[in-house]
């Protein structure tokens, strides 16, 4: 064990030079101050411009969006709690302030979602879904979701491959000469003994360079209460071993000539240490497991848009994730688990665009991924793969409008390679897989547009799928995923009671063959994995945002996302469990969010419904999961004192107190609070 520990020092290095980094750029920002006010300016009179909050709907792909400036209305704390609000999603929650989050989208599973962090896809080659819990939102500007892809067709090969993209955009400086720092300092408190203080620093360096800095910290015990009534009783039990430490810091240094050529790089540390209170099972002892993750995230971007329409997109990335988990027992006495992992991943990505025509813009993508996996997972009969993976993405496509019609198309080619330290690696695999959109304007002026778009999806086995305790690599097939859709949007502004209205509705079918499935075996520790799924999904998403200004100062505004989904197992008649919805799977989730605004103050409700579903494949009464609604608000209070903005909220999470579950034996907090306060220099 020494031995593999010592592989991993580089990591408890990385997070020294992460302080360092961070005490370094403190030191640019005090000596560039002076230098940065020295620019001549001349201050103009303040202008306050109104705008209309209307949601950009009109897209060739479903597209939906929650900017910064709406964050507290929902609640949230981080990317996770952002993201459930948008219609079919659906957020695994294993519970708690720490518990792992993963998102599905239209029933497709976790992995079938690209987390995109400006403008590049993370990645998990160990599980292939991405935890939101660990990402705040101090320094996100929007969180949005594509159904598809982006409707850029200039952007990395690899957002092309995946069924749907979380795009997550982080903050970038806006400064003047006049003013050429912000500082924005601030914290959350509240049940379960959280303390989450922040700070943000946004420095302008020159005219054409900036930096911005932002560091918190998250501390919770995460003790709640939850109802124990397994045994008849009826009783409040507490929550254990679900508490969290986390440290996140992360930093970006922008160069920008103009808006068509510019630069940037940036980095994200992520330091957290916490237990995974583990499934409730009655008469047994509460869960010790513990978890450890050191991830760093370095990434840069060059995009230069010429005046003869040329588009050129240069990414980079490291990335190193470490990930201790600790077991110290198990049941019957057992020995428990002490596993360490560690994830390097090189990633480079060219993209070209070009208008062959004012209308007509063709682009070339050509993305490289190098990923390996160390881990100490043996046993005497089973020694780790060490698997490195060379995944090569090309992509070319294409974007034509004229008179009522705007079409997009593209052809992804993916080549997956492996090499291992021990046994025999996994055969390569490559595959082209095509994609076509399109939107039709019926009625000039209208506000109305019909959308559809296909999309052929190829996703290879992750780590975990392909290697964990396999003696030699699992036979397995890449999942194939069809998607279809068929919508139509509405967009109008008034200029009466309602300021404006946008409706969209979506109808969608979805086919998965291959899917790979994890068997139960005869020990825990070796679970067979193998292709026995083909899934059929059927839905429809329907969104409904509207601002009304019932009188002079007010404003009201009402969200309602809806999702309808049938999503059933149609892999072999003779299962018990054909055509029966497949686990964790609502048929109907509806998300609202309304709120009325009055000069400073702010009052805002927040709900999630979700019907019922069942935790197994077999859909009968033993494995059923009841429906839940769950209700958050908010009281929001904008000021200024001595010319500093002040923001205050007071949020009341699960405000009706709903005892309920997401996943089977994982209880979800009851009714809970949280105070924010904000300042900004």
């Amino acid at each position: 064990m020494e031995k593999f520990t010592a592989k991993f020092r580089p990591v408890l290095i990385s997070r020294y030079g992460i302080y360092s980094i961070c005490i370094a750029c403190m030191l640019l920002l005090l000596s560039t101050r002076l230098k940065a006010q020295q620019d001549t300016s001349k201050k103009l009179k303040e202008v306050n411009v109104t705008s209309s909050t209307l949601p950009k709907v009109q897209t060739i792909i479903p597209v939906q969006q929650i900017s910064n400036a709406d964050f507290s209305h929902y609640a949230a704390l981080s990317v996770a709690d952002i993201a459930a609000n948008f219609a079919g999603v659906n957020v695994k929650d294993y519970g708690g302030i720490g518990g792992l989050k993963t998102i599905s989208v239209r029933s497709m599973g976790a992995t079938h979602t690209g987390v995109q962090y400006d403008g590049v896809i993370l990645n998990d080659a160990q599980n292939g879904q991405i935890d939101l819990g660990k990402f705040s939102l101090y320094n996100v500007q929007s969180v949005t979701l594509y159904n598809g892809q982006a409707p850029n067709i200039v952007q990395p090969a690899r957002s092309f491959a995946s069924a749907s993209i979380l795009d997550i955009k982080t903050t970038r400086p806006q400064l003047s000469a006049a003013k050429p720092y912000q500082v924005s300092l601030g914290g959350n408190g509240g049940s379960f003994g959280l303390l989450n203080p922040y700070l943000q620093w946004q420095q302008r360096v020159s005219k054409q360079w900036s930096v911005v800095l932002n560091a918190n910290y998250t501390y919770a015990n995460g003790q709640y209460k939850y109802k124990e009534n397994g045994d008849g009783s009826d009783t409040l039990a507490t929550r254990r071993n679900s508490d969290i430490k986390a440290l996140q810091t992360d930093g970006a240094l922008y160069w920008a000539k103009s808006d068509s050529n510019k630069f940037k790089i940036q980095f994200n540390y992520y330091n957290s240490d916490r237990g995974l209170p583990g499934p409730v099972i009655y008469y047994t002892t509460q869960s010790n497991q513990r978890m450890q993750n050191h991830d760093l995230l370095v990434q840069s971007a060059y995009e230069y848009i010429a005046k003869s329409s040329f588009h050129l997109l240069l990414n980079s990335k490291y990335s190193q994730n470490y990930l201790h988990y600790l077991d110290p027992s198990l049941p019957d006495g057992a020995i428990g688990s002490n596993e360490h992992y560690m994830q390097h991943e090189f990633y480079q990505s060219a993209s070209v665009g070009y208008h062959i025509l004012h209308n007509w813009e063709v682009s070339y993508a050509s993305d490289a991924a190098l990923t390996n996996l160390f881990s100490d997972v043996y046993t005497n009969y089973y020694q780790y793969a060490f698997p490195t993976r060379l995944t090569l993405f090309n992509a070319v496509a294409t974007d034509l409008a004229f008179d009522k019609w705007h079409l997009q198309g593209n052809l992804l080619n993916t080549y997956i390679t492996d090499h291992v330290k021990n046994g025999i690696a996994a055969a390569s695999k490559s595959a082209f897989t095509p994609s076509l959109s399109a939107t039709f304007q019926p009625f000039l002026n209208s506000g109305l547009q019909l959308r559809a778009f296909y999309k052929d999806i190829f996703r290879n086995p992750t780590f975990a799928e392909q290697y964990y305790y396999a003696v030699r690599p699992r036979n397995l097939d890449p999942e194939r995923t069809k998607q279809y859709d068929l919508g139509i949007t509405y967009q109008k502004s008034f200029n009466g009671f309602v300021h404006d209205l946008a409706v969209t509705a979506d109808a969608y079918y979805n086919n998965v063959r291959n899917k790979i499935i994890y068997l139960p075996s005869r020990s825990p520790e070796t679970p067979s994995v193998t292709n026995l799924g083909s899934v059929d999904i059927k839905g429809l998403d329907v969104t409904l945002k509207t601002d009304v200004i019932p009188a002079v100062g007010w404003l009201g505004t009402i969200s309602v996302n809806y999702t309808y989904q049938n999503a059933i197992n149609v892999t072999d008649p003779s299962d018990s469990y054909y055509l029966d919805q497949i686990p964790y799977t609502p048929k109907n989730l509806l998300n609202l969010n309304a709120g009325i605004n009055y000069k400073a103050l702010g009052l805002y409700y927040n709900s999630t419904f979700s019907s019922s579903r069942y935790y197994e494949n077999n859909n009968v009464p033993e494995y059923y999961l009841p429906s839940y609604n769950v209700s958050n608000a908010s009281l929001i209070y904008k000021f200024l004192t001595h010319s500093v903005p002040v923001n205050a909220s007071f949020e009341v999470n699960n405000l009706f107190n709903e005892r309920y579950v997401v996943l089977y034996s994982y209880p979800m907090p009851g009714r809970s609070y949280r105070l924010s306060f904000q300042i900004t220099i």
